[in-house]
Formats: structure tokens, sequence, C-alpha cells
């Protein structure tokens, strides 16, 4: 095997490896999402919210189904094979032989976008799970400090 082939095997090799652990950290945080909202609407429905409470509380509630529906776009399957994915399923086997001797650098390539708009789509969700988190801290604090 040629340093070029090597370069290349390796190089695939690392972008399944980030899509793999994107996907990983994706149901992590979604689980997380999920946990904190089931957490606020319980809290919220035991609490006297005043105006103020319930408009930042419920932008907070609303970021964090943002992200939950950012996160849940990323892991989304993708069945159109669009960035370099063959779709298994409907190709015949010389299409198959056909697309796993072809150009492993062009696979790479699809699949590093793809690992980039994965990617992409955590690190938003991340940032909408941050600032819906600190606004529902932040009526919680409203509540608890009886500002109107």
């Amino acid at each position: 095997m040629s340093t070029l082939e090597q370069s290349l095997t390796a190089a695939h090799a690392e972008v399944k490896a980030e899509i793999a652990r994107t996907d990983n950290k994706t149901a992590l945080l979604l689980a997380f999402v999920g946990a904190v909202l089931a957490g606020a609407w319980t809290i919220a429905r035991d609490l006297p919210l005043n105006p103020l409470a319930c408009a930042v509380g419920g932008l907070g509630m609303t970021l964090l189904i943002a992200a939950a529906g950012l996160l849940l776009r990323s892991v989304r399957p993708n069945l159109s094979g669009r960035h370099g994915f063959p779709l298994w399923a409907t190709l015949t086997p010389e299409q198959i032989g056909q697309a796993v001797s072809g150009d492993l650098a062009a696979d790479i390539a699809g699949l590093s976008r793809l690992a980039v708009v994965k990617f992409t789509g955590l690190r938003r969700a991340v940032d909408l799970t941050l600032t819906g988190g600190a606004l529902l801290a932040l009526a919680l604090l409203i509540v608890i400090g009886g500002a109107a």
C-alpha cells in the first residue's frame, strides 16, 4: 500500500470517527435538553409565576426546544444520498462494486462536509442550550426574588 493510500485510509477513518463522536455528543445533549425541559416544566407548574418570569422562562424553554430541533436535525438519517454517500440499498451489485472501488478522496470530502454540518448543528445547539438554561435560571431568580 502506497503512502498516499495509507494517508487516505487514515483520513477516511478519522472523518468517520469524528462523525461518530459528534453523533454521541448530540445524543447526550439531546437527553440533557429533554431532562432540563421536563424539570423546568415540573418546577414551573408548582411556582407562582409573575409575567416577567413567564416571559423569561418561556424564552428559555423556546431556546431549549430550538436546540432539541437542531439536535434532531443533526442526527436525522440522510436518505437522499447527498454528501458523497451512495445509497447502498438502491444500487445493483455491479454498482456497489464500482462505488467501493471508486475514489476514496471523494468519499473523504463528502464525509467531511457531512461532519462539518453535524458539528455546526451541535455547536449551535450547545449555544442555544446554554442561553436557554441561563434564561431559565434567571426566571427562577425572578420568582424567588419576587421581582415583578
